[in-house]
């Protein structure tokens, strides 16, 4: 199933972070914080000024990106997480993480 976000959104795939402390410690699911750091999927055509004009995104497939602790709409598709977002939600992306 392919997802085209609409207007100004960016489907991201978030990046789990590690189970294990640095000390060696596991981590259970509830003591986990939420992930801040995607991955772009796709992006959406870009935000429609008052005007009508269109401005592109910034961001682009393949993207490593740093976003708002609690921005966006959860979903799954074929047992894989996503993350809608607005590009504005979007705070950095991380150059040379990739």
């Amino acid at each position: 199933m392919a997802i085209r976000p609409l207007g100004d959104r960016v489907v991201l795939k978030p990046v789990e972070r590690e189970e294990r402390t640095k000390s060696g410690i596991v981590l259970p699911d509830t003591a986990k914080e939420k992930p801040q750091e995607g991955i772009v999927q796709e992006v959406g055509s870009g935000r429609v000024l008052d005007n009508g004009t269109t401005v592109p995104l910034e961001l682009k497939k393949g993207d490593r990106v740093l976003y708002a602790k609690y921005a966006g709409n959860e979903f799954k598709v074929d047992d894989v997480e996503y993350l809608i977002v607005s590009e504005k939600d979007v705070l950095a992306v991380l150059d040379g993480a990739n």
